[in-house]
């Protein structure tokens, strides 16, 4: 997956569905929140904001902090700007973080990512531009996925893709330096303190973090998860180009995995992920 799909199809669909993807990713969220309790900062980007879940719950909890969210997707940043509309402390740009300039008076003391980094094409480029219109000192702050392996809602819904389907990209394990870009293209933890270190970044610390999932919930959850998957993800990617009756096949298979992993009303599978933090050399 490359950022022409997010200017695409992948974002207006996150657009669309931005309650189920931030339900899925609450306690990313809430996570990468509970670590930026304890530093100090006045302004914040967000890189790759998505439809701006993280940016405006910073910029709810913080009056006095200004919050620029960044995006790739028109769509989404369309979404980000309709939910932000009554913060007067956060704004939203459509650009590539990667080349983003800020405005005049802006160097963000906290850069920030919920999953967002891992579709830089350069990412070693990537990161020495964000090092270099960064504040002195500044704090940098991203979540991420581990491997396909580690990670259950991607490999156990991928299995019931029909074996003539094309299984979603993985990064190549013999080419930890340069999969392409994609979800799972941050999974190595060497190649992220690799890209790190030489982009400009020092004090890096790399924690795995997991949590679950929500996939579905709602009066049916289980016909909520087969949506979502239909919807959203590299699954959903493949489902796409299937015919009416693989796809209703595939459905039923979705729904069967998803009755099994309801439990008090919600569908929830194991997930995995990086939470990685650093400070500007």
């Amino acid at each position: 997956m490359d950022k022409t799909e997010w200017q695409g199809l992948a974002g207006s669909n996150w657009a669309a569905e931005w309650r189920r993807t931030d339900r899925s990713f609450t306690a990313v969220t809430e996570k990468l929140l509970q670590r930026t309790r304890g530093l100090a900062f006045t302004q914040v980007l967000d890189i790759g904001c998505g439809a701006g879940e993280l940016a405006l719950a910073i910029a709810r909890g913080r009056s006095d902090v200004r919050v620029i969210g960044v995006d790739i997707s028109p769509d989404l940043v369309t979404a980000s700007r309709q939910r932000g509309g009554n913060l007067t402390n956060v704004a939203f740009d459509l650009a590539d973080a990667s080349q983003w300039q800020p405005p005049a008076s802006f160097a963000p003391q906290l850069l920030v990512s919920r999953h967002g980094v891992m579709f830089f094409e350069d990412p070693y480029a990537a990161f020495r531009h964000l090092s270099a219109i960064a504040d002195s000192g500044a704090h940098l702050l991203f979540s991420c996925f581990r491997s396909v392996a580690e990670n259950p809602v991607f490999h156990q819904v991928a299995a019931l893709l029909p074996p003539s389907a094309t299984p979603p990209e993985q990064p190549d394990p013999h080419a930890p330096d340069s999969p392409a870009p994609g979800p799972f293209a941050f999974a190595d933890r060497a190649r992220i303190a690799a890209i790190l270190g030489a982009s400009g970044w020092e004090a890096i610390a790399i924690d795995p973090f997991d949590f679950a999932m929500i996939v579905g919930s709602g009066e049916d959850p289980v016909e909520d998860a087969v949506a979502y998957f239909n919807v959203i993800g590299p699954v959903a990617v493949i489902a796409r180009t299937l015919d009416h009756d693989a796809r209703g096949a595939l459905s039923d298979r979705i729904r069967q995995l998803a009755r099994a992993n309801c439990h008090q009303g919600f569908v929830a599978l194991p997930a995995a992920g990086w939470i990685v933090s650093a400070r500007k050399a």
